[in-house]
């Protein structure tokens, strides 16, 4: 039987109040486990688990058949199927996705990660060393410091995490040699030191017959040190020394009832009290917490990690994915940052392309720049790099479309730490650290005006919105919007006209043709619609704005029913027979490249509010219908 007791069990017989009194206030520590393919971390989970008396009957009698069947050790108990649960891992004898595993002890409280070791699901790593205080960097002492060492290392470094158990296991297969172990010890440290690793503990260990894992060990008399489960249990965690400003992400606004709103969430650093001042951002408003609720009763005082709903002494605007954050030491809020990249698609990185970022409950839409570099976890040489391919780590500048609040990673993993997903596929293809803002600074906040959009409107007497006409060029879009504020001006309507020709003669004259500039041009005409919409305009965009990915994205900024796109389609016979400007005689003579619809994409609306087939009708129907639309929907109400 197991050779570790845990003495606080015998409360459960005697005291089970007591015993859970005990167990609810002993501290929690995170940590995983990784290194290389088959260093034994499977085994030494199953050993901790095994030997704290965590496995039950049960499941130790299926141990003791799976071991027989699928084991790795000639039908002698093999413990790390009790952590290996994919018919793919026990196959293989590898593991594959992170197995997350609780135990205890009469000291404290554990949630251990067993991440992958084979080069192919470095991601899983990732995500499970991206909550962990601690991690256990194991390495068979028949082989030493391996590539894959190297790499978790790496990783384990850039995800914040600064403690490290050095575990050389496997040493009753070289004798249980000193000189091996001091070696292997040497040759960590003089790496680790170059990645900011520091506080390592080295621990000399068999998984597979328990030397210095619970129990001090016999084979080694020459070592001193603690053992691995006596030096987890002292370790300081994070949720010990997690200082700083508050920071709460808001996961949920909760309406039970006409007379509550709270704003729910876990909170992401530093502690928070009824009477404190808050700033919400990225809004910039700043109230006075009121209450802090939970289920049992209001809290004179939270702290983070605690889960809380807090509501606030003023009717502010908050919504899912803003933070609350304390209102003299607030975070940052930018749209442009460096940040170290961790690549996990299959796919390779394609700079300029759209993804989804999500960091904490907030998700916009980004792109990233060419990789700065890339690192090489061999030497920690920074390579130039045209893109990221699966597994490698780089350094890109990231943009988003629109302003989030954040703090370096180092400072905050919540506010500072990201994933990346496919907007297609919806597959996580990255992870990331956010390490400074490119562009904004902590003294820059959208500053709040008390008046608004809902004045503005009242005060000209019209709902605001965008009409977005997109097509070809020499489709019609100008000429039908011309028509179309002609008639609303005619109306009394306050309107606005930006063709997309007039506004590269001032705002976007430093923009050219191609794809990321194109971007870019869409990007900023979006903005000042946008802030037009808040002045409580009518605003008629003219523009071709290929990319149907971009046409979504200034939809996004809005609220809904606020855009309305109006697909102005043309056959291409029929634009280049019009062709006032000349363009497609031009491109037919090869004077001029890259014109939509002929050697550049054009993606059409799927989903239009309105399509207008300019060669069946003429512009006057087709400002018609526009106005018909905008009658319809309710704009010109007022």
């Amino acid at each position: 039987m197991p050779a570790y007791k845990d003495a606080s069990s015998e409360l459960i017989a005697s005291d089970i109040d007591a015993y859970l009194h005990e167990h609810e206030h002993k501290s929690l520590l995170r940590f995983i486990t990784c290194g290389s393919v088959d260093d034994g971390k499977s085994t030494l989970i199953g050993r901790l688990l095994y030997e704290s008396q965590m496995v039950f009957e049960d499941q130790l009698a299926a141990l003791h058949h799976d071991s027989k069947t699928s084991g790795t050790q000639g039908g002698e108990l093999d413990l790390a199927l009790l952590v290996d649960g994919l018919a793919a891992e026990r196959e293989q004898g590898i593991t594959i996705d992170v197995a997350y595993r609780f135990f205890s002890t009469q000291k404290r409280k554990f949630i251990v990660a067993d991440t992958p070791g084979h080069e192919q699901y470095t991601r899983n790593m990732v995500t499970g060393a991206s909550t962990a205080d601690l991690a256990i960097i194991l390495v068979d002492a028949r082989r030493g410091v391996l590539t894959q060492t190297r790499r978790h290392s790496f990783l384990v470094s850039l995800l914040g995490i600064t403690k490290v158990v050095l575990a050389i296991n496997k040493i009753d297969a070289v004798d249980y040699s000193q000189a091996v172990v001091e070696q292997i010890d040497a040759d960590y440290r003089a790496f680790a030191a170059g990645i900011g690793l520091t506080d390592i503990v080295t621990i000399p260990t068999s998984a597979l017959k328990g030397d210095n894992v619970l129990t001090r060990s016999a084979n080694t008399p020459w070592y001193d040190g603690p053992t691995l489960l006596g030096h987890l249990e002292v370790v300081p965690s994070t949720e010990q020394t997690q200082h700083g400003p508050f920071r709460m992400p808001v996961q949920w606004v909760s309406r039970p009832d006409l007379d509550f709103r709270g704003f729910a969430g876990q909170i992401a650093g530093g502690q928070v009290r009824p009477g404190d001042e808050v700033r919400v951002l990225p809004g910039g408003r700043v109230s006075t917490v009121a209450r802090i609720v939970t289920m049992d009763g209001d809290l004179e005082q939270a702290q983070a990690p605690q889960s809380v709903t807090l509501t606030l002494t003023d009717e502010v605007d908050v919504s899912r994915g803003d933070v609350l954050a304390a209102a003299g030491d607030s975070p940052e809020v930018a749209d442009e940052f460096e940040a170290t990249v961790v690549w996990m698609g299959e796919a390779e990185l394609q700079p300029g392309r759209r993804y989804l970022l999500k960091t904490g409950a907030r998700t916009v839409t980004a792109t990233l720049s060419t990789p700065d570099h890339k690192v090489d976890v061999n030497t920690m040489e920074w390579l130039p790099a045209p893109t990221l391919a699966l597994n490698e780590i780089g350094v890109c500048t990231v943009k988003l479309d629109r302003a989030v609040p954040f703090d370096p990673y180092t400072a905050n993993r919540d506010l500072g730490g990201f994933i990346l997903i496919d907007r297609l596929s919806n597959n996580t293809v990255g992870a990331g650290m956010l390490r400074k803002a490119v562009r904004g600074s902590d003294n820059v906040h959208w500053q709040a005006t008390d008046v608004g959009k809902s004045a503005h409107r009242a005060l000209k007497g019209q709902h605001p919105c965008v009409v977005w006409f997109t097509g070809v060029p020499s489709s019609g879009k100008s000429t039908i919007a011309n028509l179309v504020e002609q008639q609303l001006f005619a109306q009394g309507r306050h309107t606005y006209l930006l063709d997309g020709d007039n506004v590269r003669h001032g705002l976007n004259r430093d923009l050219g043709f191609s794809a990321p500039e194109r971007v870019e041009n869409i990007r900023r005409v979006g903005e000042v619609a946008r802030l037009m919409v808040d002045a409580g305009l009518i605003v008629l965009v003219t523009l071709v704005s290929p990319y149907r990915a971009e046409r979504d994205a200034v939809r996004a900024r809005l609220e809904p029913g606020e855009m309305f796109e109006v697909f102005v389609d043309a056959p291409l016979a029929v634009v280049q027979e019009r062709d006032p400007k000349g363009l497609y005689r031009k491109a037919a003579a090869g004077e001029v490249t890259g014109v939509t619809g002929v050697d550049a994409p054009y993606e059409a609306p799927l989903t239009p509010e309105l399509r207008l087939p300019t060669a069946e009708i003429s512009a006057e129907q087709a400002a018609a219908q526009v106005l018909l639309l905008l009658t319809q929907a309710g704009i010109l109400d007022l």
